[in-house]
């Protein structure tokens, strides 16, 4: 998993409530056990037509926004069905980090799992970072080692669990976690070989 640290980056307003994960991607494109190639599904179904062409006024599909690693949102981010392929989707599309007053929780979990950020702000704070991110030149730094999200005329503290913030700055998911302990588990296993050599016959 990538390593968070400071991240710096137009943010994309999309002042919308309860989006869902199946507004984030689409159960069509749930096929897929691989963490790449959702990025040009992400919110299918507002950024193309019925035709596949790209809806200009989305703000994904701005020129100024398309390489946006920060987006904005409203209230309940998230919701909907238990679908890991939503933070896959975000992360390949290259948001990493997700600014709103709530999300679900699921979703809320599964974004530390893939090397995303989910900053909760109040609603009256998200509300200045939409306006802000009206401008199309904005630019947000999301500062997790000093729970900081600062424009350039503003700075909002956030509050993160001090293991998951860790995680984040080293880039450690599930499996990450695990390795950094295979050495006792390995001494383990040869340990356990020798003193139950029966369960191994």
């Amino acid at each position: 998993m990538e390593k968070f640290n400071n991240l710096t980056s137009t943010a994309a307003p999309l002042p919308l409530i309860n989006i869902d994960t199946d507004m984030i991607i689409p159960k069509q494109f749930l096929k897929t056990i691989k963490r790449t190639g959702l990025g040009k599904n992400l919110f299918h179904e507002m950024r193309y037509d019925l035709q596949e062409n790209e809806i200009t006024d989305f703000v994904l599909n701005k020129p100024a926004y398309k390489n946006s690693q920060i987006l904005v949102a409203k209230d309940n981010f998230g919701c909907g069905s238990s679908r890991e392929h939503a933070p896959w989707a975000l992360n390949d599309f290259g948001i990493k980090c997700v600014i709103a007053p709530s999300f679900a929780d699921i979703f809320f979990n599964n974004c530390f799992k893939n090397g995303i950020l989910p900053v909760i702000l109040s609603s009256a704070e998200v509300a200045e970072l939409l306006e802000f991110a009206n401008d199309e030149h904005n630019s947000v730094t999301v500062d997790l080692p000093k729970q900081e999200v600062r424009t350039s005329n503003k700075i909002y503290k956030f509050d993160v669990d001090s293991f998951r913030k860790y995680c984040l700055i080293e880039g450690l998911d599930d499996i990450g976690l695990t390795l950094k302990k295979e050495e006792k588990i390995k001494n383990f296993e040869t340990r356990n070989r020798q003193e139950v050599s029966w369960l191994y016959a």
